[in-house]
């Protein structure tokens, strides 16, 4: 098995190798690998010379890689250390990208927001609609959105990002029924999509902000989790109509990869269905 294949990414990125193969590493039971429970541990899960064994490397090197020496391992190495340290499937895609093996991150979203993928938004009708770039930042939405976000064309346009929203607006941590299990959804997301990516300035400048602001982000960011997002139904307590059940979906412009279309969907003929339409007004 080759271990390495040229020359790492930059050092935000083996810096972020490090910390999350170390916290992997720390989360897996010995017993779930087959080895003896015995002997004194002086951290919880499996010792480095124990995942080197697991996964056919040598206990040096991989004592490199998670010190973020510049080096760059292999696919077939990278998705061994996976298996041995029992990652998901989003785990796995998250250090194949760090390790350059992901795919190409998308392309940053062009100044302003596409006229068409605006016209998109304004055509879901009662449906609230977002749109945000590589960094989250929210680039458009529609009028239901306004109306279920009140809130959004407040904000100034520089800390209009939607995980910053998450953690920061009031409002929306009152909107979002269950607030903590949700804002840590949304930042293992966010995590997951930008991990290759920590060096950029933006991501720098809203990490510091969140960590500064939030002890509860800065408690969830240094787990180092990261999920997929998945559709699914969401609980929404709006200040105005009351509870709402929506589900939520996310869709990426075949002409514009830099942004992400967000749209919440009520279930045809339901009570939050009714409550959408209610809170969307006549028509202008």
């Amino acid at each position: 098995m080759s271990a390495t294949a040229g020359r790492a990414g930059p050092p935000a990125a083996r810096r972020e190798l490090a910390e999350f193969l170390r916290s992997r590493r720390e989360q897996v039971d010995p017993r779930d690998s087959g080895l003896p429970p015995g002997g004194r541990r002086r951290t919880p899960g499996l010792r480095r010379e124990e995942v080197a064994l697991l996964s056919g490397v040598s206990s040096t090197w991989y004592t490199w890689l998670e010190q973020g020496r510049d080096i760059r391992p292999s696919r077939q190495v990278v998705e061994a250390l996976a298996r041995t340290l029992r990652m998901t499937p989003a785990e796995s895609e998250y250090v194949l990208r760090l390790t350059g093996h992901g795919g190409a991150a998308p392309a940053g979203a062009a100044a302003g927001m596409p006229g068409h993928v605006q016209r998109l938004l304004d055509a879901l009708g009662p449906s609230p609609a977002y749109a945000i770039t590589a960094d989250w930042s929210i680039a458009g939405w529609n009028r239901a959105y306004e109306r279920f976000y009140p809130g959004v064309a407040a904000v100034p346009a520089e800390r209009r990002n939607l995980l910053e929203l998450v953690f920061t607006d009031p409002a929306v941590r009152a909107l979002l029924a269950d607030w903590p299990a949700d804002s840590r959804r949304f930042l293992t997301q966010f995590r997951a999509e930008v991990g290759h990516r920590l060096a950029d300035p933006a991501v720098v400048d809203l990490v510091s902000r969140l960590e500064a602001a939030s002890p509860h982000f800065r408690a969830g960011w240094a787990r180092h989790d990261v999920d997929r997002f998945s559709s699914a139904e969401r609980r929404f307590a709006h200040p105005e109509v009351g509870s709402l059940l929506l589900e939520h979906h996310q869709l990426t412009p075949a002409d514009a990869p830099g942004l992400q279309v967000v749209v919440y969907t009520a279930a045809a003929g339901s009570e939050s269905a009714q409550r959408l339409l209610g809170l969307a007004g006549p028509p202008v």
